[in-house]
């Protein structure tokens, strides 16, 4: 018995009609913080240049939130990462990852940050990796302490700043093929 290969994923940016299923796979991803459909709507409509979608066989299986910061036109801001658990495992999130970094529009970036809380390890290992291809270090500093969030329960949030690199050198080649 041979079994089929698994299809590849499709990569695209969002566009608006992808905020509600955005939202329903946000909220099936903890422990990522559930924003509103209409916070989705406006990445999809104003950010769809720094974010990516993956989809096989006409179904969502993951989606990167991210922008380039006011006046910081070298760093890519990764604000959410969300795989689907049935697309889990497989190198999904630095796939994404990758194709942003790939897009013309973004070849000026030079650094990533990114912000996690400290039990987060799927994450930590995900930007690990990128920055292991990327042939460069993580830097990580205290950005968002519990006490900023309002007695909701929220954990610290951590900086991860991964950087310099440059995505023509033959790292960032290695990285997108």
């Amino acid at each position: 018995m041979t079994l089929a290969p698994v299809a590849a994923h499709a990569l695209r940016p969002p566009r608006r009609e992808d905020g509600a299923a955005i939202h329903a796979l946000i909220q099936a991803s903890p422990p990522l913080d559930l924003n509103s459909v209409y916070a989705y709507l406006l990445l999809c409509e104003h950010h769809a240049g720094t974010c990516v979608m993956a989809e096989r066989d006409g179904a969502l299986d993951g989606f990167i939130s991210a922008y380039v910061p006011p006046g910081r036109d070298d760093t890519l801001f990764v604000w959410q990462v969300a795989v689907h658990e049935r697309a889990r495992g497989h190198g999904l999130g630095g796939q994404m990852l990758s194709h942003l970094l790939a897009r013309p529009a973004l070849a000026g970036i030079r650094h990533v940050e990114t912000t996690v809380g400290p039990d987060n390890q799927a994450s930590r290992r995900m930007f690990a990796g990128l920055a292991r291809r990327l042939g460069t270090s993580v830097a990580e500093s205290p950005l968002f302490p519990a006490s900023l969030f309002g007695g909701q329960g929220h954990e610290d949030e951590e900086l991860l700043r991964i950087g310099p690199f440059d995505v023509s050198s033959e790292a960032g080649r290695r990285d997108r093929g």
